[in-house]
């Protein structure tokens, strides 16, 4: 539950409660200070902004991830086109205290805790005397995914919302991820923190971002003030898409998906595969290979790469390898981004019993491919914006450590080959395709770009290659006996 006040009190209080000087330093926390001081800069005239926040804090037990999120009236840019509009700020996705308590301190040098905050502008209404509070609950949303799933956000990520951000009949129902224009990193006694703004977005101009990249996407939604302008403002009232606006801006993005292919590298998904090659009830069953008693996971390693294709996300590989099964690299992750907190998906417990070296690559004669409804609209995305660029691309399970890599001939790194096109490393699953095969699963697969036009479940085979593609109800995928 949150509750909004002004930001004055205390300075134990928070963001806006003091400058921690005084009889008072100690109780304000650093890394908190550190952001707050970014936001005064901005804002010199606000000392005090309103501010919701969580009456329970994580840190205690409550629901909600941010400690507080900062609401500044920004008077726009008139020389710029930029109208006024309302300025959001988290605070809590990086260290704010520096003791432990929600964040693992380690070191200057780095992140602070996740490495970001959020930011939002919402453009303000004739009228509006004071910021609407249901960006804060957003922000809260995606901070729970942030801490849930470990996964962090970067600049031209996109976040499929599948609903209006404000609970009305809004067409901007999903949103990108991109730098604040105007607040700069800021350095605290528990590391670096950067500011990633949340653009919302229509439908269409989604699915452009997926099939082509966020950033591309970002650049044409700053040349048109009505969708974004160069701060990216939201406007919740925005009854047109890009791409009603000027007509011209599709044409762009076909050009860059033809030229460029999609940057997207893998989605967090509903999908599961199955061996057909044996019965599922051998004791080597694809999704639950058992030493003793315990299942087995996906090792650390594993978990690394497949992490390392969904975290490189929308960046553009000039040369498409799969990070090496041994490669070491700290945390699991990239220097450039915020280090996880834990070193793989696997429990201490499964990761003791199960040593990496027990766990073999398997090639597989036959597999059954099986993904939701959304998640098989993206499979023309993966063959035609990815393989056929000689990219790869992972489907992540998001109910397990079940994960599905398409990749094409000129991926290196892989443990599929096109003498074994079908490897199993433990859960994760590699399926290597030729050109000529995408094409012919293009043209079978063509329905699935109108998805709402068939009826699930929906099959598809290809059985001299011996492979099989399902699309399920997502009642499958909760149910853990899939």
């Amino acid at each position: 539950m949150e509750g909004v006040r002004p930001g004055g009190g205390s300075p134990a209080g928070g963001p806006g409660s003091g400058s921690g000087s005084g009889s008072f330093p100690s109780l304000f926390p650093p890394g908190l200070h550190g952001i707050y001081g970014e936001c005064r800069r901005l804002y010199p005239d606000q000392p005090n902004p309103l501010q919701v926040t969580a009456i329970l804090k994580y840190w205690l037990g409550g629901p909600d991830p941010l400690d507080y999120v900062s609401m500044y009236r920004n008077l726009g840019n008139p020389a710029l086109n930029v109208p006024e509009h309302w300025h959001y700020v988290s605070f809590g996705l990086s260290d704010l205290y520096g003791d432990n308590r929600v964040h693992e301190f380690t070191g200057t040098e780095g992140p602070s805790g996740f490495g970001f905050e959020l930011t939002f502008r919402l453009k303000r209404e004739t009228g509006e005397s004071a910021p609407p509070t249901w960006p804060a609950e957003l922000m809260q949303g995606l901070a729970r995914y942030v801490f849930q799933s470990e996964n962090t956000f970067c600049s031209g990520d996109h976040v499929s919302w599948h609903s209006p951000l404000d609970n009305s009949e809004s067409r901007i129902q999903h949103m990108l991820l991109t730098e604040d224009p105007q607040m700069q990193p800021v350095q605290t006694p528990f590391g670096v923190v950067t500011f990633l703004q949340i653009v919302g977005v229509c439908t269409e101009e989604l699915h452009a971002a997926q099939q082509w990249n966020g950033q591309g996407i970002l650049e044409l939604l700053r040349t048109v003030p009505v969708a974004g302008g160069p701060w990216l403002i939201t406007d919740m009232r925005r009854g047109e898409t890009i791409f009603e606006i000027d007509p011209h801006l599709q044409e762009r993005v076909d050009k860059g998906i033809e030229t460029d292919g999609s940057n997207l590298s893998g989605v967090s998904a509903k999908c599961a595969w199955d061996d057909l090659s044996r019965p599922p009830e051998d004791d080597e069953d694809s999704r639950s290979i058992c030493i003793g008693t315990q299942p087995r996971r996906l090792s650390g390693k594993d978990t690394e790469q497949i992490r390392e294709t969904l975290r490189r996300g929308l960046e553009i590989n000039s040369k498409p390898v799969l990070p090496p099964i041994n490669a070491q690299r700290q945390n699991g992750l990239n220097l450039d981004r915020a280090p996880s907190r834990k070193d793989s998906l696997e429990s201490e417990s499964s990761a003791a019993i199960i040593p990496h070296e027990l766990i073999r690559t398997r090639q597989l004669e036959s597999v059954h491919l099986k993904f939701n409804q959304e998640s098989g609209a993206l499979i023309p995305l993966c063959l035609r914006g990815r393989l056929l660029h000689g990219r790869h691309f992972t489907y992540k399970s998001i109910t397990g450590d079940t994960a599905i890599t398409f990749v094409s001939t000129g991926v290196e790194g892989a443990f599929a080959t096109e003498e074994h096109p079908y490897a199993a490393h433990g859960p994760w699953l590699q399926i290597l395709l030729t050109e000529e095969f995408v094409e012919r699963m293009l043209e079978d697969l063509e329905d699935l770009n109108s998805p709402e036009e068939f009826k699930l479940p929906k099959e598809y085979s290809w059985p001299e290659k011996k492979l099989k593609v399902s699309i399920l109800p997502d009642a499958v995928f909760d149910n853990p006996l899939h």
